[in-house]
């Protein structure tokens, strides 16, 4: 009878420490939290349970911040158009203590923590057209993953802000607009069949990627459209001299310039950056036009862009499960 009952106590045990704890976010009151931040706050440091903080509909203007230690989180809208986190940070404001804010400080969300999710969720950085560097989400941790969400600025939307394969990232179904260099970072990145919309004649990518990582961001099976009119916006430039982008089987609009890709007036890193693409498709794709420095992948080099050997690391992470 009693290891009856300390089998009991064990199983009960376990059921708690690995039952989802669920938290509810609503302006109106209805929920646990009024406020995205809150719902944070409320998370423990060294979290190993899994969260999920679901947020009703609203416009939630809030400087947010996930710290690292606040794992296992999932952000879940209930209406990705209608669900939207956005704040106004941009460089060079001057903040109550007196720091100006950069490139690394402008967000709107921080986020730190490891093994995150989001889910239908539009973040969003409205300081708008003129602001300068102006970043939605500082994506810092690792194993993150992001499914049908929009992520809406200008210039720096998207900062893959974590060091190489520390920080590795997945997008799936995601829509991502901006202006100059919108998704930019050293992360390595994996974006999957999602719409990459710019808002100006610029950049659309900034890979700062180490020179030990073997990838940088990949975008497979995505779509590149601009604003009406819109000539002469490039795939990538390098942020640092080794950075590494590839697209493959992407559909590339008109608004991609035929040589596809710019040195960041810096010759010298054409000998270094690692730019690729296989069987782009689109009035953007241009194969014979792009740069010499450029790579056009062979149907056996785009076999080893696996998610395994891209995201996978030293615990096999796979994004795709529990998805």
């Amino acid at each position: 009878m009693k290891k009856i009952f300390l089998l009991f106590l064990s199983t009960l045990l376990y059921a708690n420490l690995h039952a989802q704890k669920h938290i509810t976010v609503a302006q109106d009151g209805s929920g646990d939290y009024k406020t995205v931040q809150a719902a944070f706050d409320a998370i423990p440091f060294k979290n190993k349970k899994p969260i999920e903080i679901y947020i009703k509909k609203g416009i939630y203007k809030e400087l947010l911040n996930l710290d690292s230690g606040k794992n296992f989180v999932t952000l879940k809208g209930e209406d990705k158009d209608n669900t939207i986190l956005t704040f106004n940070n941009h460089i060079g404001v001057v903040t109550a203590k007196g720091d100006t804010l950069n490139t690394y400080t402008s967000a709107s969300f921080f986020l730190k923590a490891d093994n995150f999710t989001a889910r239908n969720i539009t973040f969003e950085n409205n300081a708008g057209f003129t602001a300068g560097q102006a970043t939605a989400v500082f994506a810092h941790g690792d194993k993150l993953r992001f499914f049908d969400c929009i992520f809406k600025g200008f210039q720096d939307v998207l900062f893959c802000s974590g060091e190489g394969s520390n920080s590795r990232q997945y997008y799936q179904n995601c829509y991502i607009e901006g202006t100059t260099d919108f998704i930019f970072g050293p992360a390595v990145a994996v974006f999957q069949s999602c719409h990459i919309h710019s808002k100006k004649n610029s950049h659309v990518t900034a890979a700062s990627t180490d020179p030990k990582e073997t990838y940088g961001f990949v975008f497979f099976d995505c779509t590149l459209t601009a604003d009406t009119n819109l000539h002469n916006v490039s795939l990538g430039r390098p942020w640092k001299p080794y950075g590494s982008v590839t697209y493959i089987r992407c559909n590339i609009g008109r608004h991609i310039i035929p040589a596809g890709w710019h040195n960041w007036k810096n010759p010298a890193n054409e000998k270094t950056a690692r730019y690729a693409e296989y069987k782009s498709t689109g009035p953007g794709a241009n194969p014979s036009a792009r740069i010499l420095w450029s790579k056009q992948l062979t149907d056996n080099e785009v076999k080893q862009y696996t998610l395994k050997n891209i995201l996978g690391g030293k615990d096999h992470w796979n994004p795709l499960q529990d998805k």
